[in-house]
């Protein structure tokens, strides 16, 4: 069984052991990121931590490693001491523009409502060479509604009363208030906007969690939409400077 369909099927556990499965994810992340950039001695910043289990990954690997996230609660949600730790928001990071030699955001894009800006602060912050890896959930996959799927195809705010009631408490994730319906295509329009802008050049575009002869997918309008599941874009920050 390959490593991505593991994570695929691992998917099932995320609510009931979401210790086991986010730090699998994070072990993942971290070797997939090493496969476009050394990481050995490597500054890297992941926003959007949580609870510190990509950065520790990256420190597995050798990087030198720091946490962001806007959420004191998500950063201490398990029992112990979390390692260069930053409290801030991803769309007003507090660091200096070229700090990191990659910026990765995993999972965090689609809880935004200004993803554009979330995606511009990580290429601030990448020195020229470096590489921004961010992967989301896109909202028409199976997964979209998160732990309300697959009944956020009948309506976010439907699904979202259906599991209240169910499960007799709300949602982690209500779609308009930390969960939006972010598409593949989108994202795709954002990144190509960043690379005319000659700040970027995008290096790769994947759906994260299906096997390689599924890459076609991406430029599929429509399909790409359901069939992707999770999309991974690389990019690599250019030489030029915003203004």
């Amino acid at each position: 069984m390959s490593d991505r369909l593991k994570l695929l099927l691992a998917f099932r556990k995320e609510q009931s052991d979401p210790d086991r499965f986010y730090r699998m994810l994070a072990a993942d992340t971290a070797a997939l990121v090493g496969r476009y950039r050394n990481l050995k001695g490597a500054r890297v910043v992941d926003v959007g931590s949580g609870p510190g289990d990509l950065a520790e990954a990256f420190r597995i690997q050798g990087a030198w490693a720091v946490a962001v996230d806007p959420d004191w609660k998500e950063m201490h949600c398990r029992d112990r001491a979390l390692m260069l730790a930053v409290l801030a928001d991803g769309r007003m990071l507090p660091f200096a523009d070229a700090t990191f030699q990659v910026t990765c955001s995993s999972n965090v894009l689609e809880h935004t409502d200004e993803p554009a800006s979330l995606l511009r602060e990580l290429v601030r912050i990448t020195e020229p060479g470096g590489i921004v890896f961010f992967n989301y959930t896109a909202w028409l996959s199976p997964w979209g509604g998160h732990e309300t799927a697959p009944w956020h195809y009948l309506g976010g705010h439907w699904a979202a009363r259906r599991y209240e009631r169910v499960h007799r408490r709300p949602p982690k994730n209500v779609l308009g208030k930390n969960l939006f319906p972010l598409g593949v295509g989108e994202v795709l329009d954002m990144a190509r906007g960043l690379e005319r802008s000659g700040l970027v050049q995008i290096q790769d575009a994947f759906p994260r969690y299906l096997p390689p002869w599924t890459r076609p997918l991406v430029k599929v309008a429509g399909l790409r939409e359901i069939l992707t599941w999770n999309m991974a874009v690389v990019l690599v920050r250019s030489d030029r400077q915003e203004r």
